[in-house]
């Protein structure tokens, strides 16, 4: 899966690095991330890139005159990120979108109005991480990868 990441650490150049953001020859590439866009850099990529976000589930909505398309809004720590859920796609990973609490999704960027939206490709249901937040962090030098000690 090929998505984009304002990761700065990323190379820059390179077949192998490099994502077209859709059919369009001229268009932008993007690197492969290991990581998600935050919501601040959503403006970044062109048009129809592909990207994974993750976030807070805030609000789920879906109006009766969507034709079954359900709008999710997620947050991170930097914004909001605003996510258009297809009736098919919703039937694929309707656990995910009905009951998950942190979501990752890849999906296409679309620019309306002045609004950008990712249009879902994928939901994934991260809100086991959640749980990790209340457990209490290990003592230094034990899985942390910190292995400094003084004396």
């Amino acid at each position: 899966m090929r998505v984009i990441s304002s990761s700065p650490t990323l190379p820059s150049s390179g077949p192998s690095s490099r994502l077209s953001s859709g059919p369009s020859r001229g268009a932008l590439e993007w690197p492969r991330p290991p990581s998600c866009l935050p919501a601040r850099d959503l403006g970044t990529p062109p048009n129809g890139a592909r990207v994974a976000v993750a976030g807070l589930v805030i609000l789920r909505q879906r109006p009766g005159t969507a034709k079954g398309v359900i709008f999710l809004t997620l947050e991170d720590e930097t914004g909001v990120i605003n996510i258009v859920v297809w009736r098919a796609l919703y039937e694929r990973f309707r656990r995910a979108v009905i009951a998950g609490r942190l979501l990752r999704v890849t999906g296409r960027i679309q620019r309306e109005n002045g609004v950008v939206h990712v249009l879902a490709e994928e939901v994934e249901d991260l809100s086991h991480w959640l749980d990790h937040l209340l457990a209490p962090a290990p003592p230094l030098g034990q899985g942390t990868g910190d292995t400094h000690t003084t004396g």
